[in-house]
C-alpha cells in the first residue's frame, strides 16, 4: 500500500506518518494549506489549497499512492472564499449541494470523489491500532453510580444531535444536558461549560458530570472519527467532570498512556463503552 495523507492539524495525521516510516513503508503528505505543521517536511509532500481537488489528485497519482485518508483538523472553509483548480469548479456544485445537508454529507462527497479517482480510503484507526481503546475501565477510577446514568443518557443525547448531523459530543452532569457540540468542537464545548455556574456542575474538589463522544448514527467512519486526546481530559477537568466515555472503535484515543495519567492525577474516570454504549 502507498499511502497518501490529507493531512490537518493534529497529532494524528503525524503519528500515522511516524509508525508508517518506522514500518519502512512510504507516505506521501497532502498538506491543506493554511494547516501546514513541521513534522510534514520529513516526508514527500505537496501543499494544496482545500478546493485544489485537482491538485491534489495530480499529487497523489504522481507518487503512485494507491490508497488516501482524511485526518487531521481543517475548519469549515467560507465557500464564497474558495480559490478551486479546474477540477475544484466542476465538483463545486456537488460539493455545496452536500455542505448544505451537514459536515457527514460533505465528508461522503468528498470520500465518494476520490474512490472515482482510484484510491482506496481508510480509516485512521485502520492505520494505527493504538489508536482504539479497549472495552473497560481504562483509569484507576471506576465510573460511580451516578455517573453510570448520566452515560446511559449522554449516549442517547450525542445520538440524536448526531442523527440531525450536528456533532458528536455532549456532556451531562446529574441527568441535566449541560451542552452538546456543534461546530466549535469539543475543547471549545468544554470551555463553555466550566463557565456554567458551580450550582448545576461539578468543580475541582466536587466533580460531576459526563463528557461523551460518539460517532454520528449516520457517519462514515473512514473519516471524521471522534478524537479524544490530552486537551479533551485537560478541558473536561477544568470543567468539573468527573468521567469521559466513548464506545469502542467509535473514536481515535490519542497519546493514551497520556491521557490515562492526566485523568488519574485529576482524579476522573476514563471508560471504553461497549458500541450499543453499554458498561462492558
Amino acid at each position: 500500500m502507498r499511502l497518501g495523507i490529507l493531512s490537518g492539524t493534529g497529532d494524528v495525521p503525524r503519528l500515522i506518518a511516524e509508525h508508517r516510516k518506522s514500518q519502512g513503508d512510504y507516505t506521501f503528505v497532502v498538506s491543506i494549506r493554511g494547516y501546514w505543521e513541521d513534522w510534514q517536511k520529513g516526508y514527500p509532500h505537496e501543499v494544496c489549497g482545500i478546493a485544489e481537488t485537482g491538485k491534489m489528485i495530480r499529487a497523489l497519482k504522481a507518487a503512485e499512492c494507491d490508497t488516501v485518508t482524511f485526518i487531521g483538523n481543517v475548519k469549515r472553509p467560507d465557500f464564497s472564499k474558495l480559490k478551486p483548480d479546474m477540477k475544484g469548479i466542476s465538483l463545486l456544485p456537488r460539493v455545496l449541494k452536500a455542505a448544505a445537508r451537514g459536515d457527514d454529507a460533505l465528508l461522503r462527497i468528498i470520500v465518494e470523489i476520490f474512490e472515482g479517482e482510484g484510491f482506496s480510503v481508510v480509516g485512521a484507526q485502520d492505520l494505527l491500532k493504538e489508536l482504539k481503546g479497549a472495552a473497560g475501565v481504562l483509569s484507576k477510577r471506576p465510573p460511580s453510580d451516578i455517573d453510570l446514568k448520566d452515560i446511559e443518557h449522554c449516549f442517547l443525547v450525542a445520538g440524536e444531535i448526531g442523527k440531525l448531523d450536528i456533532g458528536q459530543g455532549a456532556v451531562v452532569c446529574n441527568g441535566l444536558v449541560l451542552a452538546v457540540e456543534a461546530q466549535e468542537g469539543t475543547d471549545e464545548m468544554l470551555k463553555r461549560v466550566a463557565r456554567l455556574p458551580e450550582t448545576i456542575r461539578g468543580t475541582e474538589n466536587d466533580r460531576c458530570g459526563v463528557l461523551l463522544k460518539r460517532p454520528k448514527p449516520i457517519q462514515e467512519r473512514r473519516v471524521d472519527l471522534p478524537v479524544i486526546g490530552p486537551s479533551t481530559v485537560r478541558n473536561a477537568a477544568e470543567a468539573g467532570l468527573s468521567c469521559i466515555a466513548f464506545p469502542e472503535d467509535g473514536a481515535l484515543l490519542v497519546n493514551q498512556t497520556e491521557v490515562v495519567d492526566m485523568a488519574d492525577r485529576y482524579g476522573m474516570s476514563i471508560v471504553c463503552l461497549a458500541p450499543d454504549g453499554s458498561m462492558p
